[in-house]
Order: C-alpha cells, then sequence, then structure tokens
C-alpha cells in the first residue's frame, strides 16, 4: 500500500476521498481560530491507488504512426504539402 501526504484547509474525516485518495489519518497542522475567523490547516495522510502502467511502444512506432496505414515502410511514406497540410508554415531565423 502506497500513501502520500496532502495538506489542505478544509477539515475531512478518515474514509473520505481527497484528491481521489482514501484518507487514513488526519494531523492538525494550525489549528482553526474563530475570533480571528482563520480556517485550520490539516495533513492527511492518504492511501495513494496503485498506478495503471502504459504498454511502451516500440522506437519506430512514431515513423508507423505518422503514415496512412500501420504496416508501411518508410519508402511508402510522402510528406504532405503545405496545401494538404492547410496552415500557416513558419521559417525560423538560423541561430
Amino acid at each position: 500500500m502506497l500513501t502520500k501526504t496532502v495538506r489542505s484547509r478544509f477539515i475531512h474525516q478518515i474514509g473520505e476521498k481527497v484528491e481521489g485518495c482514501t484518507i487514513l489519518s488526519v494531523r492538525v497542522v494550525i489549528p482553526p481560530n474563530d475570533t480571528e475567523r482563520r480556517r485550520g490547516v490539516y495533513d492527511y495522510e492518504v492511501e495513494v491507488p496503485p498506478a495503471v502502467e502504459k504498454p511502451r511502444a516500440a522506437r519506430n512506432s512514431s515513423r508507423t504512426a505518422t503514415s496512412t496505414s500501420a504496416s508501411a515502410s518508410p519508402e511508402d511514406y510522402t510528406r504532405a504539402t503545405p496545401e494538404e497540410m492547410g496552415s500557416l508554415i513558419r521559417r525560423l531565423p538560423s541561430r
């Protein structure tokens, strides 16, 4: 179980959700002061849900992703002309 600490100015109870995580414990950092109309500051130790790993793409997938078909080789790829792209092309000055 992974945990992290979340600081908040709002009071929550154990078991509630904060930032998508379940609160395990609460610690008062600065108590609220009603005479000064000041909120308190609270540290919440929360349980972090396990991260979903994304499958890694192959190195050459960027070349095939820009071509029209996934099985096309780099020789089959043709670059789009400015008319096909339909946008303004800016030329940057050399350094």
